[in-house]
């Protein structure tokens, strides 16, 4: 037998015992979340539920159905899995107005059922998967309907909640009978919310009820979830005109790579002694732009994967803001050599101790973001890291921060 027909067993033979005996029980007049009276609040947690379709998760007896129906003008429905549970409803509440009682499998029915507008479980949910019955109850309610769930926390041997979503063993303890064993899903409030959110709700509070007699040990919990609307699968995006921007500021790559002889830099024919790189192309990760810029000016092969991006470098010349990314190349392939067509050649490799004068501003910019400690000159400009290194933002002045 699986764990729910075990609790479906369990509950037909409890329902029998109290058909046996005629028992039914009492309209409340006000609805409690436990077995105890005048413990936590009411109906209220429903909100207002005139004119309303309400489902009572596993209904029982349906007294609390009748109640919600007659006190607060609600249309309920109370589903029961056990027949004869289903059988003391329907025939004690036959002719009750606003109030129907159906058979069924909670996930099943609320597949065909159109959704309410609120549902509540008084100690019954812990008796079905949570993963079956809340994505169920997700479909199965409007958005925004309020979900209010009693359930099982600490139980008569004061064994506390599990930490595990997984059943245990929990008996249905009766007056004159042997007990009923069944299989519950006791769980810690933190696995019922996180469960809840999985399912599209958005558990508002969580309670602890405890025993009017403070030396028995059980304790339910009352939860306050409510079911989100659904959001599409992806958001959307669109551009604010069909125009393209108007060009406002330059952007661009500069690479370092340090080898064994030093870092390597070339010599721009205007004069300039500057890192590989360039400005990034349309479409272009900046990981891509420094691979495409090194091999187009030197020659070597280097792979995205082996680029670290060490952040932003913003300044401005005139009025067109310019932003530079500094990029480290760990491994790379060939010698480094003039290429044809290309501004800048003459590439070598200097130690960082015996770095030229006469360094490109955004090389020079670049070099002292990565080491702050190299003397270089440059005008100022504002360095923010990428995540991966020290967070940092703050003004480059003189190779200095």
């Amino acid at each position: 037998m699986t764990v729910e027909d075990i609790n479906a067993h369990a509950w037909t033979v409890y329902g029998q015992r109290q058909l046996s005996r005629s028992y039914v029980p009492p309209i409340p007049e006000r609805l409690s979340w436990t077995l105890w009276e005048g413990v936590g609040p009411g109906a209220e947690l429903l909100g207002d539920i005139t004119g309303r379709r309400v489902l009572d998760i596993g209904s029982g007896a349906g007294h609390h159905a009748v109640h919600l129906a007659r006190a607060h003008g609600a249309h309920v429905t109370g589903i029961e899995l056990s027949p004869t549970q289903y059988e003391r409803a329907a025939s004690a509440h036959a002719n009750e107005p606003g109030v129907a009682f159906v058979r069924a499998d909670l996930v099943d029915y609320l597949a065909r059922a159109e959704p309410f507008d609120a549902a509540y479980a008084i100690g019954t949910l812990a008796f079905v998967d949570p993963h079956r019955a809340l994505p169920a109850l997700r479909d199965g309610l409007r958005p925004g309907a309020p979900l209010i769930l009693s359930l099982l926390h600490t139980d008569v041997h004061d064994r506390g909640p599990s930490t595990t979503v997984a059943p245990r063993e929990e008996m249905i303890l009766l007056r004159d009978d042997p007990p009923l064993a069944t299989q519950m899903w006791v769980l810690a409030p933190q696995l019922w919310e996180e469960l809840l959110t999985e399912y599209g709700f958005r558990v508002e509070a969580v309670e602890l009820l405890r025993h009017p007699d403070q030396s028995t040990p059980v304790v339910q919990q009352l939860i306050r979830a409510r079911r989100l609307a659904p959001r599409p699968a992806r958001l959307s995006s669109r551009p604010r005109t069909a125009q393209p921007p108007v060009p406002h500021a330059a952007v661009g790559v500069g690479t370092i790579l340090l080898g064994e002889h030093g870092l390597l830099l070339g010599v721009h024919r205007r004069g300039t002694v500057e890192l590989p790189g360039g400005s990034v192309e349309a479409g272009e990760s900046f990981e891509a732009a420094a691979v495409r810029e090194l091999r187009e000016e030197t020659g070597l092969i280097a792979h995205p994967d082996d680029v670290e991006l060490l952040g932003v470098l913003v300044d401005h010349v005139g009025d067109v803001p310019r932003v530079t990314v500094g990029a480290l190349i760990h491994a790379w392939e060939g010698r480094p050599a003039p290429q044809p067509d290309e501004k800048v050649g003459d590439w070598a490799w200097y130690p960082l101790d015996r770095l030229p004068d006469g360094l490109f501003v955004c090389s020079a910019q670049i070099l002292s973001a990565w080491h702050p400690d190299l003397p270089i000159d440059h005008p100022p400009a504002h360095f923010t890291p990428f995540a991966s290194r020290t967070p940092r933002s703050t003004p480059l002045v003189d190779g200095r921060a």
